[in-house]
């Protein structure tokens, strides 16, 4: 098990910005796919977005394509989403997840994902 924590959520306006971390510790960070999820209100946790663990390959969902940024610092053990443009349909409970080991592709299935932090709130006004 690997033991995550978010942080850098907040309230942000229409169209600006934040970047959300996730500190990791427990497992060697450098070999996790790690993923970003987020869930709204009333709606389904949504896969976000999730990057290897050499950084190589990156998935998004459509609707953060152009907006949203995943990237790694395997030397700090973190993961960062870089958010932009952000708009009230971003608002949600954001989610840093670490994939199942030996996996190898970058899944968007949260049941692949088998370490979970306790998320941060992201509100976006209009």
């Amino acid at each position: 098990q690997v033991q995550l924590v978010e942080s850098g959520g907040g309230l942000v306006q229409a169209g600006g910005s934040l970047r959300l971390s996730c500190a990791a510790s427990g497992r060697t960070f450098s070999s996790l796919t790690m993923g970003w999820f987020r869930q709204a209100p009333g709606k389904e946790r949504e896969f976000v977005a999730g990057i290897s663990w050499y950084g190589g390959i990156a998935r998004y969902v459509d609707s953060v394509k152009g907006r949203f940024a995943i990237f790694r610092d395997n030397a700090k053990n973190t993961v960062y989403l870089q958010m932009n443009s952000l708009n009230p349909e971003d608002t949600a409970v954001y989610y840093c997840a670490s994939e199942t080991p030996g996996r190898v592709a970058v899944s968007t299935d949260g049941a692949a994902y088998d370490s979970w932090g306790q998320g941060t709130q992201v509100t976006v006004s209009s």
